[in-house]
Formats: structure tokens, sequence, C-alpha cells
């Protein structure tokens, strides 16, 4: 069963998440997004892969949904959440820019409680994209942004709707992400 497209948008969120933490409170918090993609390829393979878990043994798919959950992701038909847990440090350093390896951002604008920003990465496929986050306070967001990536070989836009809630002080068996260093 291959996770590749949802991990890979996964991953984009929650950079994009992280890299622009203006005033975000440490603790767990709970990403969410939903997207959709120019030919539809996204959204068939999300299909599939739900199809293909739903037809594992119940063992296996208790398993794999284990799997899921020990790194904070569920799935579910209104889009995927990811679980995170941010800590002081990561408050701290206000992560920016190079908030993941491979990739690269920058704020192009901020007024009042939203940011647009711009981030390019390499890995784990050459992507780009522009998006736009308003905070709504300390612990919660909402956003959205437009990737291109290459999916097939072929060129493929996604368009991403985003929200970030905290939900608790204490993160639980959500460990802390490790965030490269500026």
């Amino acid at each position: 069963m291959k996770l590749q497209p949802t991990l890979f948008a996964a991953a984009l969120a929650l950079g994009s998440v992280h890299a622009l933490a203006q005033t975000q409170v440490p603790g767990l918090w709970e990403h969410t997004f939903s997207m959709k993609s120019q030919g539809g390829e996204m959204e068939a393979a999300m299909a599939e892969m739900q199809k293909q878990m739903a037809a594992m043994p119940p063992d296996q798919r208790k398993q794999m949904e284990q799997m899921m959950a020990s790194r904070g992701v569920s799935m579910g038909a209104q889009g995927t959440s990811v679980k995170v847990c941010v800590t002081k440090e990561d408050v701290a350093r206000k992560i920016e820019p190079n908030f993941r390896e491979g990739c690269t951002q920058e704020v192009v604008q901020r007024s009042g409680n939203t940011m647009k920003y711009k981030f390019q990465c390499t890995q784990p496929r050459p992507s780009s994209g522009e998006g736009e986050m308003t905070y709504i306070s300390d612990k919660a967001y909402s956003g959205k942004s437009t990737v291109t990536t290459q999916v097939a070989s072929k060129p493929q836009q996604m368009n991403m709707e985003m929200a970030g809630k905290w939900l608790a002080a204490d993160c639980g068996d959500i460990k802390p992400r490790s965030v490269p260093a500026k």
C-alpha cells in the first residue's frame, strides 16, 4: 500500500505550519488539511488507499491504523489530520525558512494576523507553492495554499485548505519532531 502522495502533502502542510509559527502556544497541536488536485489524481489515490485499508484483514488494518496513529496521522472523509508536539524551543525559535531539509520558504507579506508566503522544495520531489495563513489566536489558525509538483512525471497543481488547533499542554505519546536548525 502506498501512502506517498498523502504523506508528501502532509509533509508540505506541516512544514508550512511550523515555518510560520507567529505566536504559537507549545503543546499538542492538531493540523487538518484537505486537498484537491487539478486532475483528480490525489483524490483517486486517497480513495484507493482507503479502499485498500478497508479490504485488509482486521489484524493488519488495526496494525496499520496503530502505526499511523503513533505518528499522529489519521485519515477520513473530511481530510487528513496530523498531531504534532510543538516544544517551547520551537516557539522560541519561530522556525522560519529552512523548515524542512530540501525546502526554503519566504514570507512575502505580513498584515495584521495574516501572512502570505512562498516555498520551494527539492525533496522528496521538486515542488513549489504559495499560501496564506490567518492566525485566529495563539491556539488556532486557518490557511490555504497552492502547490505545484510532479505526479507520474507530469506537472500537477494541488489546492490545500488547512486549519490547526491547540489540543493540550501535554503531548502525551506524540514525540516532538526534529526540525533542522537555521
